[in-house]
């Protein structure tokens, strides 16, 4: 009887105990973060993902993300998986018409600025800081009417395009715009093609913000900011028919919903 039970719970004595864990709702297009317990270690996806001083990490899921994620673990007691179903949602269409053409079918000078312009845009989506500047969570960089949803696919001029992927505020041109969390600038354009005026600001482990469609740009690539400094003024720069400011959430560069980080609007 003694050597039958022993032989019963051997399975879990030979398991690893698994203490990280994933927070809340695991969806299309989430910035997901959890907790890891002391001295374990987290990859997802090939990447091995930054541990905050508090055990808290971070990653994202694209908005056509489909299946389970799953996370391999590995702590003092050996390796296991973490693994949550990704929900899907449902996606709006949006129809924009008036836009310039040669802003919907660049000419063949357009493409060639534009395939500069989205190198600059890879090399800073690509920079792998080691801060946690974003567990501060996100505040909203100036408020308004949304006009724009993440997600949404889009059709401008009566032609299907790629999906938007951030959240368009309707304010007017000139109104100041705020860091929506601490961290450093690593793109500051007054113009580029699509976006006009635009603003990366990176807030370490992979996740940052992008201010889009700016009349003027107030901070250098390098600079530090806070949370509520202001960063620009919006403005109907790039593609767009009016003003507003595009606001975007990444995870080295893969693009998530930023609205559901945010707070409610008074």
């Amino acid at each position: 009887m003694r050597i039958a039970l022993a032989l019963a719970l051997l399975p879990a004595l030979i398991a690893p105990a698994l203490a990280a864990s994933i927070d809340g709702e695991v969806a299309q297009g989430a910035l997901v973060t959890g907790v890891a317990a002391p001295g374990e270690r987290i990859v997802y996806d090939g990447r091995e993902l930054h541990i905050a001083p508090d055990g808290r990490f971070v990653l994202g899921l694209g908005r056509d993300a489909a299946g389970t994620l799953t996370l391999d673990v590995t702590g003092p007691a050996g390796k296991t998986t973490l693994s949550r179903a990704i929900s899907p949602r449902e996606w709006q269409i949006q129809r924009i018409d008036g836009l310039p053409d040669k802003k919907v079918n660049p000419d063949p000078e357009g493409m060639k600025r534009i395939e500069a312009e989205r190198a600059k845009i890879k090399a800073a989506r690509a920079i792998d800081r080691i801060a946690f500047d974003w567990e501060a969570g996100l505040q909203w960089p100036a408020k308004g009417g949304i006009s724009g949803v993440y997600g949404s696919q889009r059709i401008l001029n009566g032609e299907a395009r790629q999906p938007h992927l951030g959240l368009d505020v309707a304010v007017p041109e000139g109104t100041p715009i705020a860091a929506a969390a601490p961290g450093q600038v690593t793109l500051a354009e007054p113009d580029l093609y699509f976006t006009g005026g635009t603003v990366i600001i990176d807030h370490g482990a992979g996740v940052q913000t992008l201010y889009a469609h700016l009349s003027r740009v107030d901070v250098r690539v390098g600079q530090k900011v806070q949370a509520g400094d202001t960063i620009a003024l919006s403005g109907k720069t790039g593609r767009v028919t009016g003003a507003h400011l595009h606001f975007g959430l990444a995870w080295y560069g893969l693009q998530l919903d930023p609205a559901p980080l945010l707070p409610q609007q008074e």
